[in-house]
C-alpha cells in the first residue's frame, strides 16, 4: 500500500443515520437464519462503493449503541427508541459489526451520542495542520453547528452535496455557532425539542441573524433593532419560557469532550478485515460484496 498523502481529508460518517437510510430504501433481506439483515446488507454494499471511490483515505463511524443518552437525564420528552421498527433495532450491532470488519474506525456511543462523537473528532482532527477539510457526513440539521467556514463541513453522501459556514447560512439563515440557540427556537422533532410556541424558521432566522444568542434577545420586542412579523408575540413567548429555551439549547447542543482515543492517523483506512468479512458476509447471506471489496489489510491479501 503506498504511503498516506501528505495531506488528508477526514470523513466522519453518521452510522445510524446511515443504517436508517439502508433500512427504508433497500428491500428486506432474509439471512441463512431468518432474521430480517436488509439494511446491514444494503449498509455493507454502499459503504463498499464509497471506499472503492479512492476519495476516503482517513475514516470513522460514529453509532448510537443505544438510542437514549445523557440527554434523557435532562428532558423527559427527548426521543428514545420507542417507535424503531423491531427489524431495524435488531440490525445495530450487525451494523457496527459491518463497519469494524470493513476495516472503519467505529464507535459505539452509549451515555453519549452518535452526533456528539461526530463533533469530537470534528473538532480534534480539524486541529492537525495535515488535515485539509474534515467532512461531517450527515444531513442532520444539528451537525450543522459542527461547520468551521470551508475546514470542517456537512457532507450529505446520498446528494453528493457539501455545506460550508456560507451554505448553513443560507439554508438555516444563521451561523453555524447559532444552530443550537435557533434549534431551541423552532424545535426538533427528530430529537424530541419541542422549541417555543410562535416561533418558526423564518421568525428564528430573522432575530438570530442579528442576536446570535438567546441571551442577547432583548426582552422588549420593542427593542429590538429587527423587523419582524408579529414581534411583540414572538417576545412575550420567549419571555414565558426562557428557562425552557435554555435547556432545549442544552439538548440540541453537541458536546466536543466524548472520550475518542484514536489519532488522526489510527483513521487511515487500510482495507476490510477478510475473516471478519467474510463470516459476517455469510451470517448475513451477503456474497457479493466480497467481490467488490477492493483493498484488503496487508497481511489478509
Amino acid at each position: 500500500m503506498p504511503p498516506a498523502p501528505q495531506t488528508f481529508d477526514v470523513h466522519l460518517l453518521d452510522g445510524t443515520y446511515e443504517l436508517f437510510r439502508a433500512h427504508f430504501g433497500a428491500p428486506p433481506a432474509t439471512a441463512p437464519d431468518g432474521r430480517e439483515v436488509g439494511a446491514t446488507r444494503a449498509l455493507i454494499r454502499s459503504l463498499v462503493a464509497w471506499l472503492r471511490s479512492g476519495s476516503v483515505t482517513h475514516v470513522a463511524v460514529a453509532f448510537d449503541h443505544v438510542v437514549e443518552s445523557f440527554r434523557n437525564d435532562l428532558f423527559a420528552g427527548y426521543k428514545t427508541g420507542e417507535g424503531i421498527e423491531p427489524a431495524l433495532r435488531a440490525q445495530f450491532d450487525l451494523a457496527e459489526d459491518a463497519t469494524r470488519a470493513l476495516g472503519i474506525v467505529t464507535w459505539p456511543m452509549i451515555q453519549f451520542e452518535a452526533d456528539d462523537a461526530l463533533a469530537t473528532g470534528a473538532a480534534l482532527y480539524a486541529r492537525d495542520p495535515r488535515v485539509r477539510r474534515v467532512y461531517v457526513c450527515s444531513p442532520d440539521k444539528d451537525l450543522a453547528q459542527c461547520v468551521r467556514g470551508d475546514r470542517v463541513v456537512g457532507y450529505d453522501r446520498a446528494k453528493d452535496v457539501s455545506m460550508d459556514d456560507a451554505g448553513v447560512r443560507a439554508k438555516f439563515g444563521v451561523r453555524p455557532h447559532s444552530i443550537p440557540d435557533y434549534l431551541a427556537l423552532v424545535g426538533d422533532a427528530a430529537d424530541g425539542i419541542p422549541g417555543i410556541p410562535r416561533w418558526g424558521a423564518k421568525s428564528a432566522a430573522a432575530v438570530l441573524a442579528r442576536y446570535e444568542r438567546l441571551e442577547a434577545i432583548p426582552d422588549d420586542a420593542a427593542r429590538w433593532d429587527v423587523t419582524v412579523r408579529g414581534a411583540a408575540s414572538l417576545a412575550a413567548a420567549l419571555n414565558a419560557q426562557r428557562d425552557d429555551a435554555r435547556l432545549y439549547r442544552t439538548l440540541a447542543t453537541l458536546r466536543e469532550d466524548v472520550p475518542i482515543a484514536e489519532t488522526v492517523d489510527a483513521l487511515e483506512w487500510r482495507g476490510a478485515d477478510r475473516p471478519a468479512l467474510e463470516l459476517l458476509c455469510e451470517r448475513l447471506g451477503e456474497r457479493g460484496a466480497l467481490t467488490r471489496v477492493n483493498r484488503w489489510r496487508a497481511s489478509e491479501r
